[in-house]
C-alpha cells in the first residue's frame, strides 16, 4: 500500500510539474494581455519535438547521456524565437477585438503548428532515446522510480521560484504586475506596451516549450499532444483561478495527482474526474481556489 501511494504521489507531482510550467505561461499571458491562449499546447508540443532533435544532435556530437538535461533545456529555451514572431505577426491585431477572435486565432495556431510538426518530424510518434534511463533509479519507501522524475520536479520548483522572484523583485516583474492591474495608467506613465506584450508572450512561450522538452524523455511526441495538454492546462487554470500563479501551482498538483490516481485504479475515469472537479469549481467557486472575484 505504501509503495503504491508513493508511486502515485511521485508520478502525480511529476506530471503536475510539467502542467505548472505550461499553466504558468498561460496565466502570465492572460494576466497582462487578456488573451485566452489556446496555442499554449502547441508550444509544449514544439518544445517536445525540439527536445528529441536536440538530444539526437547531442548524442551524435559524442556527449554522454548523463548530460542529456542540457539539450532538453536548450530545446525549451529555443522556443523563445517563436514568441516574438507569433505575437508581433498575429496577436497584435486582436488585442482590442472580441474574445471570439482570440479563440479562433489561437486555435488556428494549433492547427498550423500541428502541420509544422508533421512537416519536420512526420506523423509517427517519437521519443528521446536513452535519457530516461541515463540517470538511473532511486528507491524510496519500497517504491522504485527514475531519478529523472526527481530532476524534473526539482527543475520545475526552481523555475517556479525564479518566476516568483522575477515578478516580485525585478523591474520587469513590477512592470508586468502594473500592466496587469491597469493597462491605461501604465501606458500613461510611459511603459511601452508593445515591448511588454512581446516579452510576456515570449515568456509564456518559453515556459510551454520547457514543459514539452522536459516531459519528452518520459513520454512520446505526437501530433495530438497539443490539444490534450491544452485541455489539462485550462483545467488547472479553472481550478486554481485565472491570473493566479499560486492557483496554477496548486491547480497543477490537484490535476496531476488525481489524473495519476485515476490511471492507476480506473483508467476510464482519467478525464471524467478532472472534468468533474472543474465543473464543481465552476459551480461553487467560479473564480477558482485562489482567484479573485471581478
Amino acid at each position: 500500500m505504501i509503495t503504491d501511494i508513493t508511486n502515485i504521489i511521485v508520478s502525480g507531482i511529476f506530471y503536475a510539474s510539467i502542467l505548472f510550467l505550461v499553466s504558468a505561461g498561460l496565466q502570465v499571458v492572460f494576466g497582462v494581455q487578456k488573451i485566452f491562449n489556446l496555442a499554449c499546447g502547441s508550444f509544449y508540443a514544439i518544445g517536445a519535438y525540439l527536445g528529441i532533435t536536440f538530444v539526437e544532435l547531442f548524442y551524435r556530437a559524442g556527449f554522454p547521456p548523463v548530460f542529456s538535461l542540457i539539450p532538453l533545456i536548450l530545446a525549451g529555451l529555443a522556443t523563445f524565437f517563436l514568441g516574438p514572431i507569433v505575437e508581433r505577426g498575429l496577436l497584435k491585431f486582436i488585442y482590442d477585438r472580441d474574445e471570439h477572435f482570440q479563440l479562433i486565432l489561437t486555435f488556428a495556431l494549433i492547427l498550423m503548428f500541428e502541420d509544422v510538426a508533421r512537416f519536420f518530424w512526420g506523423p509517427i510518434p517519437q521519443y528521446a532515446k536513452g535519457v530516461y534511463q541515463a540517470y538511473g533509479q532511486i528507491h524510496f519507501l519500497g517504491a522504485t522510480f527514475p531519478v529523472y522524475v526527481i530532476i524534473v520536479i526539482v527543475s520545475s520548483l526552481v523555475i517556479a521560484s525564479l518566476i516568483g522572484y522575477m515578478l516580485t523583485k525585478t523591474k520587469f516583474g513590477k512592470i508586468v504586475r502594473a500592466t496587469a492591474d491597469n493597462r491605461e495608467v501604465s501606458e500613461a506613465l510611459g511603459i511601452n506596451m508593445k515591448v511588454v506584450y512581446m516579452q510576456v508572450f515570449t515568456l509564456g512561450t518559453v515556459l510551454g516549450g520547457l514543459g514539452g522538452a522536459l516531459v519528452i524523455p518520459a513520454s512520446v511526441a505526437m501530433l495530438e499532444m497539443a490539444p490534450e495538454l491544452m485541455v489539462m492546462a485550462f483545467a488547472v487554470v479553472v481550478i486554481g483561478g485565472l491570473g493566479s500563479m499560486k492557483g496554477a501551482f496548486f491547480g497543477a498538483l490537484v490535476v496531476g495527482i488525481l489524473r495519476t490516481m485515476a490511471i492507476c485504479f480506473y483508467p476510464e475515469l482519467e478525464l471524467f474526474i478532472i472534468y468533474l472537479i472543474v465543473i464543481g469549481v465552476l459551480v461553487y467557486r467560479p473564480e477558482g481556489l485562489f482567484g479573485t472575484k471581478t
